[in-house]
Formats: C-alpha cells, structure tokens, sequence
C-alpha cells in the first residue's frame, strides 16, 4: 500500500508532467495540425507551379523568342493605352492597371536583361544591347514614379503618357532593327537554344 507521502509525490509528479506538457509541447493533436500545414503548403505550391506553367505556356505556344517577347510588346502596349484611358475618378482600375503592368514589365526585362541582350553582346552588338538596357532604366524609373503618384494625381496621365513614348521608341528599335538582325546571325539551333531560355527565365518571373 503506497504511503500518504508517495500519492502526495506522484500526485505532484503528474502535475509536473502534465504542465510541462502543455507549456512546451504541441500535445497530443500536433501531428494532424502540422501535416494538415504542410498538405496546406505543398497544395498552395502546386497551385503556384502550376498557374505559372499555365502562363509560360501560353506565352510558348506564340511561337520563338522574337514571337514571344513582341507578344509581350503588344500586351504591354495595350495595358499602356487602357491606362491612358482613365480619369481621375478611376483610382482603383488606375492602381490595378498599374500593378499589372509592373509585373508584366518586370517579366520582361528579366527575360530580355538575362537573356537576349547577353545574346547581342556576344553577336558584338554591345552598343545596342547598352542603349537597350539603359532604356529598361528610364522605363522603370517612371513605373517607380506612378507607384508613389496618388492615382488621382494631376501628374498621372502625363507620367503615362512619357512612359508610353519611352516604351514605343524602345519597342520599335528592338521588333524592326535589333532583334530581326540577331534572329538572322543565329542559326536554327542557337535560335532554339535563345526559345529555351527566354522560357526559363519567364517561368521564374511568372
């Protein structure tokens, strides 16, 4: 028969544990809490990978690098136009249009900054691939500018329309002199090998 002294002790030793228990450990449901957090976060991911899949392929299927990054053009071009459709009552479609073209900019540069324009450095077209990449600057230095623009601002069409024409003389020497010529240096394989890349590069900024 255990003594009034031992029930006292382990009395107090269960109380012990069960405090430790529940002061520092996750308790008896931690493991379908945490496996549910993980399938959580391995669907979210999935569904990421999955969604940027889906957008790079689209943009695939217009066909080679050259295809691909005037589609980007055009889709820019357009978004740029929508923009400098808006009035100052439009504050919110003003801030959606911008916050697409900035993730659409972005994309792209990446592609051509990583990607295309080390192809015209090694073509010896260094000249043009700098004035290019300088360009890139310009263009994102007025994206930074509408970003700290209230929407409403009196400066806001002006700023897009400065940018539209940034982005029109930029587009127009890289679809009508500079690409063409780099397209035509490239054999078949290396045009294929640009493909490849300019993919990889808009699968990671999608």
């Amino acid at each position: 028969m255990a003594t009034r002294t031992q029930s006292k002790s382990q009395s107090k030793s269960s109380s012990r544990s069960q405090d430790s228990k529940s002061a520092f450990s996750w308790g008896d449901s931690a493991g379908p809490l945490i496996g549910a957090a993980i399938a959580g976060a391995a669907m979210g991911f999935a569904a990421h990978i999955s969604r940027k899949a889906i957008i790079q392929g689209m943009e695939a299927s217009a066909g080679d690098w050259f295809d691909m990054l005037r589609k980007d053009h055009d889709e820019i071009q357009k978004n740029v136009e929508q923009m400098l459709a808006t009035d100052e009552s439009q504050t919110w479609k003003r801030s959606m249009l911008l916050m697409k073209l900035a993730h659409k900019l972005d994309k792209h540069a990446y592609e051509e900054e990583n990607v295309v324009y080390p192809a015209l450095r090694d073509d010896n077209d260094t000249i043009e691939a700098d004035q290019l990449d300088t360009e890139h600057g310009h263009v994102k230095t007025l994206i930074f500018d509408l970003k700290q623009m209230d929407s409403d601002s009196p400066l806001w069409l002006e700023t897009v329309r400065k940018l539209r024409d940034s982005l029109d003389e930029h587009i127009r020497m890289e679809e009508e002199r500079v690409f063409p010529k780099l397209k035509q240096d490239l054999d078949e394989e290396q045009n294929a090998t640009l493909t490849t890349m300019v993919n990889k590069a808009g699968f990671m900024m999608a």
